[in-house]
């Protein structure tokens, strides 16, 4: 099992680089092992995912950066506090 400290820090924190496509592939690798490996993380990951999709499916403008800001500061929370 993935630690709870700075993988999963790193991972939540590199969610938004992960879906953007814009890591490199060694880092995607890291990422995508500490997601298969760490529930609590492929759940904030999913849910990311789930919500990015529904924000394109409904609203055909950009993301507003501040959003995303105020999203992956959820995620992290959630994630330090289990």
């Amino acid at each position: 099992m993935a630690d709870q400290g700075g993988d999963c820090t790193e991972a939540v924190h590199r969610i938004y680089h992960f879906l953007d496509g814009e890591l490199t592939d060694d880092r995607r690798s890291q990422i995508q092992r500490h997601l298969d490996e760490c529930p609590p993380c492929l759940e904030a990951f999913d849910f990311e995912a789930e919500l990015r999709q529904l924000l394109a499916d409904k609203c055909r403008e950009r993301v507003p950066d501040g959003l995303r800001e105020r999203i992956a500061a959820v995620i992290q929370h959630d994630t330090r506090h289990r």
